[in-house]
This record gives C-alpha cells, sequence and structure tokens, in this order.
C-alpha cells in the first residue's frame, strides 16, 4: 500500500512540474499593436508616394511579417526584435514623408516671397 501511495505522489509531483514548465514556457501573444500602427500611419501621410520614405514602409511591412513568422516557430526574442525594427521604420517613413511635405511648403514660400519682391521692383 505504500509503494502505491509513493507512486501516486511521484506521478502528482511529475504532472505539476510538467504543467509549471509548460506555463512557463508558453510565449506570450506577439504585440504588434505598435508597429501596425506605425505603418498605417506612414500609408496615411503618403510615405508610398516618397521614394526614401516608401523604402523604409516597405521595409517595415517585410519585418512586421519576419516578426509574425518568428514567433510561429517559437523564436519570440526575435520576433520582438524584429517588430521594433518594423516600429522604427515605420516612423521614419512618417518623418521622411512630412519632410518632404515641409521641404515643397517651404519652397514654394520662397518663391512665393520671389515673385512678391519682383512684383514690388
Amino acid at each position: 500500500m505504500r509503494h502505491v501511495f509513493k507512486v501516486g505522489v511521484l506521478v502528482f509531483a511529475v504532472a505539476v512540474v510538467a504543467t509549471v514548465v509548460a506555463i512557463g514556457c508558453a510565449s506570450a501573444p506577439l504585440k504588434t499593436e505598435a508597429s501596425t500602427s506605425g505603418i498605417r500611419a506612414a500609408e496615411e501621410v503618403g510615405a508610398a508616394n516618397v521614394p526614401q520614405a516608401s523604402l523604409h514602409l516597405q521595409l517595415a511591412k517585410e519585418e512586421l511579417a519576419r516578426a509574425k513568422s518568428l514567433a510561429a516557430n517559437d523564436q519570440a526574442e526575435k520576433a520582438d526584435s524584429m517588430l521594433m525594427r518594423a516600429e522604427a521604420d515605420a516612423e521614419l517613413a512618417v518623418a521622411l514623408s512630412r519632410e518632404d511635405v515641409e521641404k515643397t511648403e517651404a519652397k514654394a514660400a520662397v518663391e512665393r516671397v520671389r515673385k512678391l519682391r519682383q512684383d514690388n521692383k
């Protein structure tokens, strides 16, 4: 009877350890919200129409897809790193797009000033 009790306790202990290991090794879901919203923002500000911004937008999309693939293959650390890269490239695409718009507006303002100067001569 004592032997059966020891085997039962041993089986229970193994089950508890296996459960704890399974819970501890379970990967957290991949958090793609920041990179997805960054990509969406870049698209909304017209990054596809600015060559340098378009490049970084495409990189961000590819890195997001790669992060999802890595996460599916249980490579969470690499997936998180790839997500950070995707977010950074999306933010850069937004900044480059805004810079292009601001340059265009500045050139137009300079041209208006030149025209006004010529008209006042």
